[in-house]
């Protein structure tokens, strides 16, 4: 089952992803909150159901570390905003981006992004609404996610031990790993998302220069069969930066991304 991320197709706004999606033939809609945020989750679910599309997941919350506790207490606070827009508008998990501040020890950022955690968990359960932890390549280690590999987010999972706190797998972020066949066998009872895309040889942005699946180097197709082997059997998202891409027309992206979908996916 197919999904695409509002952020791939960037310029278009939740309505125009929405209509655009649908008569596409695609099914399923990640929602991204700055995209969310002109219509309200309410308007959002109403937009959704009018489409006939099924909401995959809500991005992002996380960003837990912070300098000080007043940092801390608002990202917090916009995780807690963040589950109930979910809850409203029918995602069955918020997306975190655990979060880094560059200068900040890791261990110290590792442990705000646990306690963090750990503080709006019994929220997201009560919501019925999962936390999927994204590890993130480390080449963002110092700013973005102090969470870098599959092992470290399954131990993460380990600790906190609740059914609402899984993984959402980003084949960008994790396709380099040596561990990663074995580690994702090992997260096949927290996996609940699974995101495509491709690796571009050379990368010439470290955020924006992300490719559709074929047009890389990651071997998309064998990464979504580990993933289906250990368990998992939710959707594959596709999630794309790219500044390339968003300055392109995007009715003939969606399109692109449909025929890789199929060539080199499943």
């Amino acid at each position: 089952m197919l999904s695409i991320h509002t952020m791939t197709t960037k310029p278009w706004s939740l309505e125009q992803a929405c209509a655009k999606y649908a008569k596409a033939g695609i099914q399923g809609i990640t929602v991204w909150r700055q995209h969310l945020a002109p219509y309200g989750a309410a308007k959002g679910r109403e937009l959704l159901k009018a489409n006939g599309l099924t909401c995959t997941a809500l991005c992002r919350g996380g960003f837990f570390p912070a300098i000080d506790q007043t940092g801390r207490d608002k990202a917090i606070e916009d995780n807690r905003v963040a589950i109930r827009d979910a809850h409203d508008l029918g995602a069955p998990m918020v997306v975190l981006v655990c979060g880094a501040i560059p200068g900040l020890p890791l261990s110290e950022a590792r442990k705000m992004v646990e306690d963090g955690i750990r503080a709006v968990e019994p929220e997201a359960r009560a919501a019925g609404v999962k936390l999927a932890i994204e590890p993130l390549h480390p080449m963002y280690a110092a700013d973005r996610s102090c969470i870098t590999t599959l092992g470290e987010s399954r131990r993460l999972c380990e600790r906190i031990n609740s059914p609402a706190v899984g993984i959402a797998l980003d084949v960008f972020h994790v396709w380099w790993d040596p561990e990663l066949e074995s580690e994702i066998a090992k997260c096949g009872k927290w996996t609940c998302g699974f995101h495509l895309c491709d690796w571009r040889a050379p990368l010439r942005d470290m955020l924006n220069d992300r490719s559709v699946m074929g047009d890389g180097c990651i071997p998309v197709r064998r990464l979504r069969e580990l993933v289906r082997q250990a368990g998992f059997q939710g959707w594959d998202e596709v999630e794309i930066f790219s500044d390339e891409l968003w300055a392109g027309d995007q009715d003939v992206l969606v399109t692109r991304i449909q025929k890789a979908y199929a060539q080199h996916c499943v």
